[in-house]
């Protein structure tokens, strides 16, 4: 059994920025030469999300619009209001309430198979990494597991 850790290092562009990395996990699962065993795919944020879905504009259009209207960005979150606020706070704190709020509606991990040294996934499912606040750096944690 073998167990190899990578970890996928992105740029958001936005709020409610719907990345497929699929493509990415592949090369990682070829590379890392299992044939059959699992891969874990993790957020290392607490504001990103890991979904398996369908890459269908109008559908992830839906579901953004589904996400703002579930946490929109203009209620008044307590965790906005940093007079009252004194944990995990850090510079340039940004009001990021409703992030956190639609993140707690998402995954933040998803275990697929691996079989046949190929990712395991239906004919229209991907893999995205769903970025909940602003554009900013993020990383996905990898890890995969077999013989």
């Amino acid at each position: 059994m073998k167990i190899i850790n990578h970890v996928i290092k992105m740029k958001t562009a936005a709020t409610l920025d719907f990345i497929d990395i699929t493509d990415k996990i592949q090369q990682k699962v070829k590379q890392a030469g299992i044939k059959n065993g699992v891969i874990n795919i993790q957020s290392l944020h607490t504001t990103m999300a890991i979904i398996v879905n369908e890459a269908e504009p109008l559908l992830i259009s839906d579901m953004k619009t589904l996400l703002e209207k579930m946490a929109p960005r203009t209620f008044k979150y307590m965790h906005d209001n940093f007079k009252i606020r004194t944990v995990n706070m850090c510079d340039g704190e940004c009001k990021n309430g409703h992030s956190h709020v639609k993140a707690i509606h998402l995954p933040t991990s998803a275990l697929l198979n691996i079989i046949q040294n190929q990712l395991k996934l239906g004919k229209w499912q991907r893999v995205f990494a769903i970025e909940l606040d602003r554009s900013r750096a993020r990383e996905v944690s990898l890890q995969i597991i077999g013989k």
